[in-house]
């Protein structure tokens, strides 16, 4: 049996409040409006999750500098406080907006669909979202993306796909981040891949480091690859 899309397994899938479950399907309606803009412009949406301090922010400005003169790209970037990330993405000469949730501890359909209009999407090939840094409430939150990618640092440890199952769920790759550093921290790559895909046997994995390169150039062929299929659905 397939596991669905993290942009389907997403929804209205938490047990709370009553209150809450119209939150989500609140959330649910604004994400299919953004869906529609996506494929009218047909720009590629992908949501970049993880904890605190995996990689993100480094990992879109390597993504940047290496695909900037192929396609036209942009990032959103969700955090509590400071506009420090989108600054660093900006360097790279590429659209940063920075969303500054105050204090709420991921993003949400509709602040993406309020930050939309600053973006000329249909000059955009690749739009992404950096989600804030947290594996539990981004989970549960459709925005409208095509492709959910979780990044799991390698200083973490590798046990989070089973202590987080939800993210994981409904990601469609895993990028084991800071490779480089593998030979210094007790991480089993095979232990975080064996989890992961007892979670979601569809997901894929990709082992990366934004410092020595290792893996980047796979990472920017995949998105090459899903930029091309949107064009051309």
């Amino acid at each position: 049996m397939s596991i669905e899309k993290s942009t389907k397994a997403a929804r209205g899938t938490v047990q709370c409040e009553n209150t809450n479950i119209n939150l989500l399907k609140a959330n649910d309606f604004v994400a299919d409006i953004i869906k529609k803009e996506m494929a009218k412009s047909k720009t590629l949406l992908v949501n970049i999750t993880s904890s605190a301090g995996s990689g993100k922010t480094t990992l879109m400005q390597e993504t940047a500098s290496r695909l900037k003169d192929k396609i036209k790209m942009a990032v959103m970037v969700g955090d509590l406080e400071t506009e420090r990330d989108a600054e660093r993405i900006r360097e790279t000469g590429i659209q940063a907006l920075q969303i500054v949730t105050g204090g709420i501890c991921h993003l949400e359909a509709q602040m993406i669909h309020q930050v939309l209009p600053e973006y000329k999407l249909d000059d955009i090939d690749l739009l992404f979202i950096e989600n804030v840094g947290n594996l539990v409430c981004p989970a549960s939150f459709d925005l409208g993306e095509d492709y959910r990618v979780t990044l799991m640092a390698t200083t973490e440890g590798d046990d989070k796909p089973k202590k987080y199952p939800r993210m994981f769920l409904t990601s469609d790759m895993m990028l084991v981040s800071k490779s480089d550093l593998l030979p210094y921290v007790p991480f089993s790559v095979e232990a975080v891949i064996k989890d992961a895909r007892e979670v979601n046997h569809e997901i894929e994995v990709l082992q990366i480091s934004s410092t020595s390169g290792e893996g980047i150039d796979t990472w920017c062929d995949w998105l090459l690859e899903k930029v091309k299929a949107k064009k051309e659905a």
